[in-house]
This record gives C-alpha cells, structure tokens and sequence, in this order.
C-alpha cells in the first residue's frame, strides 16, 4: 500500500492521521507524513521502498542504528519466557544497578515507561519532598505532556484543556537572573542540561553551576531533564560532560535500548519518599518491561568510552555542516539552524536523506553513521545552500 493511500486511512481513525504531533510533517510542508517500513542501520525505508539516510533514529534512542543485531536478539530471547509479568524481575534490578552506577547523581531509581511519566512524577516527589507547588523550567524546554508542563503561567498563554495556573514560571533558557527573580518559593528548577527541544542548545558557561548555587540558596530542587541527553552526551549524561549534580534525574530514550521505557532517579533519601517505602504514590503496570529492560541492558552495557570516542569523531566531521548555517552540537546531538528549514528538510527528503522535521528538533549520530553517510549530507546541504535556498541564521 502506498504512503498515501496509508495516509487515507490513518486520518480516518487517527486525529491527524499520526500518534504524535511532529510525524505529521505540517511544520516541513508536507501533505501526507513518512510511513516508515522498516529500518537497518543508518537507514530508514518507508513503505514505498525509498531508503533515507536516518538523523532522526526515533528521536534519539538508537545509538547503536536501527535493528542492532545485539539488541535484537537480547529482546528476542527475553521474549521467548514472556513478554510481559506485573511483577518484580531480575533484569529491573539489573538495569537500576547499570543506571545508578553510571549516571553521577543517581543512588536509587524507579523505572516507568515513558519520559513524560518519569518527569511527571519527579516533580510531585519534588513538590512533596520541599512541600512546595510552582515550578522554574525555560522557555523552549520540553518535559512531555503532562499539564504543568504545557502550562504558560504568567506568559499570557494557556495551553487549552490545562488549567494550572501559578504552576509554572517559565523564564528564558541561559538565563541566570531571570531564575533568580523567579525561584522564591518554588519546588523545583526543570532543565534540559542541554536544549534539545529548541534545536539543541549548549549551556552558557556558568549556568548549569549557577542553577546548583541557586537550588541550593532557595531549597528548590534542582532536576535535570535528560531524556535526550543521558547516555548520549556522555555516559553518565549532561551532569557527567559539565560536572554539575542535579537532585533528581529523568531518563529515556537511549536507556530503553529503543523500547519503551523511561526511568527517573537521585539521592536515595529523596527517592525513598516513593510508595511503597514511602508516601508519594507511582504505579505502573509495564514498569521493568522484561522486553524494554533486555533492550536496555544490551545497549548500556556496551556504552564504553571508545564508542564515545568513535561518536566524537563523527561528530568532529559532521562539523563541517557549520560552513551552512549556524552548527550546533553536544556530542551525538547536533542542530544545523538555516532560515528556510522547512526548504532544506524537503531538499534534503528528496535526495534520500531524512532529517528532524521540525527546526526545534536535533540530528542524532549513531556509531552505524559512517563518512559516506555524514559526507554525503553535507554534499546535499552545500548543494541546498549553492541554490541560494538558505541562508545562515
């Protein structure tokens, strides 16, 4: 069946005809969104058979490319003794002893299955541990779903089917005095420790640590939003790269090996508050997931400091990208900013190469992402900019 035939059919009983907002490809320009078949590698191939280079590896998660063969087969013999039990398991363990024992600030952890949920539930074990209810977080920012998060208190902006008003404060990225006319109060500062929901943005020299100074002066909370980031900027995240130490931590992505699972974590004395130790209730079904658990485990016990090593090199290359627009990159995160975006993403969808389709979004290296693959996308962006079709922002 074609893309947009498929499409036809999705609109009928999917709102918009996709499950999550950005796969409807409005933002780009496009009339009916990528269908994707199937994937290997750096390679992506949607259900018409075109093959694209793949910088978006399902949002980040896929370190290792699509299909990993290791992976794979971890997933398919946990499989084989079930897919999924409502009870405690070895592998949950497991995983929880690998997170804690890479990611810095983490002694104790609680897994879930999405990264909304994860930070969903570190803010209210945030509010009940400083018995406090606003919220900092940052202007471009992104933390799921849920209602605080979405909020705009004291923008003027509602997000309608929210009402969560004095929620949130949210306050430009970067800066530090805008944080600190806003703190008073409030329970928690919410940050990604590298932007990567506004294209990804590095932290200003000093931010990171002048956060910590002033979670530390209000007795917020400091919780670092690394869904995108851990295990991708280093393996033990952002708070690794730039030596600053949240509270709390929220995980995803990358830590599920490419299934569905999230997790969130920090010192043990915060994290006992949780039921059934403590008093602030989380609960969840497909919690551990013995599939999303194997997954996990198969990719984070081969996160050694060469493949960050081979990532760094690729991502020294891809560099070359700046020449084009304004570059920037984080590790094997990395966002080529141009003034006609949606111009470059369809040039570039023609010539097989698929990137974000959102200028807010970020390109994610894997270590299947060869000098062919990076040679190649730079070749087709210098062509784009030759066209006159862009220009550097």
């Amino acid at each position: 069946m074609s893309t947009s035939d498929l499409y036809a059919r999705a609109l009928k009983v999917i709102p918009g005809g996709v499950n999550s907002p950005v796969r409807a490809m409005k933002a780009v320009g496009l009339d009916v969104p990528l269908f994707a078949r199937r994937g290997e590698g750096a390679y992506l191939e949607d259900v018409d058979g075109r093959r694209y280079i793949d910088w978006v590896l399902s949002w980040g998660p896929l370190i290792f490319g699509h299909a990993d063969p290791e992976t794979v087969e971890a997933v398919i013999e946990a499989a084989r003794d079930g897919t999924t039990f409502g009870t405690a398991t070895e592998r949950e363990v497991e995983l929880a002893e690998e997170i804690a024992g890479a990611v810095p600030s983490v002694e104790m952890v609680r897994l879930v299955s999405s990264g909304t949920e994860a930070a969903m539930t570190a803010l209210r074990l945030a509010r009940a541990v400083t018995e406090r209810e606003p919220l900092v977080r940052f202007a471009g920012g992104y933390h799921g779903h849920a209602d605080p998060f979405l909020s705009e208190a004291g923008s003027g902006v509602r997000t309608l089917g929210i009402e969560a008003a004095a929620e949130g404060r949210v306050v430009p990225y970067n800066d530090l005095e805008a944080v600190e006319g806003v703190i008073d109060g409030a329970a928690c500062v919410f940050v990604e420790p590298v932007a990567g929901n506004m294209g990804v943005v590095p932290p200003a020299p000093g931010f990171l640590e002048g956060l910590r100074g002033l979670c530390d002066e209000s007795g917020a909370l400091l919780v670092f939003d690394e869904v995108i980031t851990g295990f991708r900027v280093a393996r033990g995240g952002a708070q690794e790269r730039y030596g600053v130490l949240p509270d709390l931590t929220v995980l995803g992505k990358i830590v599920g090996g490419g299934l569905p699972l999230a997790a969130f974590g920090g010192r043990a004395e915060l994290m006992e508050r949780l039921a059934p130790a403590g008093d602030v209730y989380q609960a969840g079904t497909l919690s551990g997931n013995p599939l999303a658990t194997a997954a996990g485990l198969s990719v984070l016990r081969r996160l050694t400091p060469d493949v960050y090593e081979q990532l760094e090199q690729k991502g020294r290359r891809l560099d070359a990208l700046g020449r084009y627009g304004r570059f920037e990159r984080v590790g094997a995160m990395a966002t080529l900013f141009v003034d006609d975006y949606p111009a470059l993403f369809r040039h570039l969808l023609e010539r097989d190469i698929y990137l974000a389709p959102s200028q807010n979004e970020a390109m994610f290296l894997s270590t299947a992402h060869g000098d062919d693959e990076i040679d190649r996308t730079i070749e087709a962006v210098a062509e784009a900019t030759a066209g006159t079709m862009l220009e550097n922002r």
